[in-house]
């Protein structure tokens, strides 16, 4: 097949720019003119013009939940506590009785007036089955009295906060680990639910371009939801798939090492958490506020122990003391992981001065271009003058760091078209740019996205860039978006998807 008439951007700084594109079964054949022989009576596809990327990779995704969201209530938009309310009461009628209502997406920062969200409330829309609505950053947790009543009281574990009402009650809000060991322990959720969001939320994901995850749902045993789906053939991703920090010593009693696996599913990374997070006011921080989930002490038993197994480690880390309690760990075990590729995910929140570790350490900055568009409002109320140093991708790049981006969904979209406005722009609507000094170019963004991914995952010769020899996954868009005019990039679009020579969503011809 040979991919002629358009824009084709490689992400190779040695020839960026092509004219045409061989592919021959799964990967790049080379140009025309060069490779053109290996290719008996070729397909060839017109582009009319459009533009052509490596496929997307999303570097932070939850995916399995986010495709089970889909089925969910949804919260996002809330504007105030009672609309949340107005919400959840019109998902009644279509919701099963006899289980659980489940529902995401809220953030009390968002509604007006202030409130925090209580059981009574929830009471008071549902109260005769148990509704349970995890917060936008899926750090908190916020029940009904019949949701509270399944643990019997069995709420505080460490590293987890119940709020409590002037009486010294839960509230039924429960935060980090209460939220997640709740979530865990009570909230029944079947595998064969997950594979029928699973199924659809891959090809959901194609159409936008998609074509490898690093999935975080490592927690809830994701792997064998995507190795059912492989044997099923209907696995249309590459998964590069996290495990628990804690798992460190069995994989490395049974010499499971990181990379296991074939093209399309791999076993990837360890994960583990400083702190918790901006929305939840338990990002962990230089003034002493916050929640610590993981010491820098034990960080620093996790890498090892990830190290000793063959795994690098990737650590959730928001506020500016955990980032730095995180760099200190990676500094202070240097020699153990080298190699090995470890990151901080999300570097929301950075000191100057922590800044140029990254790079000087060589721990990469996995980030989320769309956080900083989605979470301005909240980061001035909360963080305020601190907000320089916020979500500060323009810093990192030019300190030498490695960034990936992904979407975190499903606290944002699966959408990595919108993560590449959100880190040219800083905005996603029509407010002028958030801290535009931090804004980074459009092909910096997809360096972000295909490139820096696939270093991550150990494959920069084989996936990433538009090359001979390389993987044939790639995205056709309707407009070449490094060219295009800052204000046409809301209306990029996604036309067609290919993964390892195959289409995966809308092959040609085209309109």
């Amino acid at each position: 097949m040979i991919l002629e008439n358009g824009v084709i951007r490689t992400l190779e700084p040695s020839l960026p720019v092509v004219r045409s594109l061989a592919i021959a079964g799964e990967r790049i054949a080379g140009g025309v003119g060069t490779h053109e022989t290996a290719l008996p009576g070729p397909d060839r596809v017109d582009l009319s013009g459009r533009c052509v990327v490596p496929g997307f990779s999303d570097a932070h995704v939850h995916f399995p939940t986010w495709a089970v969201a889909q089925h969910e209530v949804r919260l996002e938009d809330t504007r105030s506590l009672d609309e949340a309310l107005a919400r959840v009461r019109e998902a009644l009628a279509a919701a099963p009785t006899d289980r659980w209502l489940r529902g995401r997406g809220w953030r009390s920062a968002d509604w007006s007036p202030p409130v925090e969200p209580t059981k009574e409330r929830l009471d008071e829309v549902v109260s005769d089955r148990p509704v349970a609505l995890m917060a936008r950053d899926s750090h908190s947790l916020w029940l009904n009295s019949a949701g509270l009543a399944r643990a019997n009281g069995d709420l505080q574990v460490p590293g987890g906060v119940v709020e409590l009402n002037e009486r010294g009650e839960p509230t039924g809000v429960l935060r980090e680990e209460s939220c997640w060991h709740f979530r865990d322990t009570y909230i029944e959720l079947s595998d064969e639910e997950y594979l029928q969001a699973m199924r659809p939320g891959v090809k959901l994901a194609a159409s936008r371009g998609v074509t490898a995850v690093h999935d975080k749902d490592g927690w809830l045993g994701a792997l064998r939801f995507w190795q059912r789906l492989q044997a099923a053939g209907g696995l249309g991703l590459r998964v590069w798939q996290s495990l628990p920090a804690e798992k460190a010593d069995e994989l490395s009693d049974v010499d499971v090492r990181s990379g296991l696996g074939g093209p399309r599913l791999r076993l990837g990374y360890l994960k583990a958490f400083m702190d918790g997070t901006l929305g939840s006011q338990t990002a962990r921080m230089l003034d002493g506020s916050g929640v610590e989930i993981t010491s820098r002490e034990h960080l620093e038993e996790l890498i090892r122990a990830g190290a000793r197994a063959g795994f690098p480690l990737a650590v959730h880390a928001i506020g500016d003391l955990a980032n730095r309690e995180a760099l200190d760990a990676f500094e202070a075990t240097r020699a153990d992981w080298q190699g090995l590729r470890p990151r901080i995910e999300h570097a929301q929140l950075l000191a100057a001065e922590d800044v140029p570790r990254f790079g000087e350490l060589g721990v990469a900055a996995s980030v989320q271009f769309s956080h900083a568009p989605s979470d301005r409002d909240v980061a001035e109320r909360f963080w305020g003058e601190k907000t320089a140093g916020a979500y500060a991708y323009r810093s990192l790049l030019d300190s030498g760091a490695v960034v990936a981006n992904g979407s975190d969904a499903p606290i944002e979209e699966l959408d990595p078209l919108a993560g590449i406005r959100a880190g040219a722009l800083r905005t996603l609507d029509e407010r002028p740019a958030w801290h535009p000094e931090q804004a980074v170019t459009v092909e910096e963004t997809l360096r972000a996205t295909c490139v820096a991914p696939a270093w991550l995952a150990g494959e920069e010769h084989s996936r990433g860039k538009l090359l001979p020899g390389y993987d044939a996954d790639l995205v056709v868009l309707d407009r070449d978006p490094v060219e295009c005019p800052p204000e046409e990039l809301p209306e990029v679009r996604v036309v067609a998807t290919m993964l390892a020579g195959a289409w995966t969503h809308n092959p040609p011809p085209w309109d």
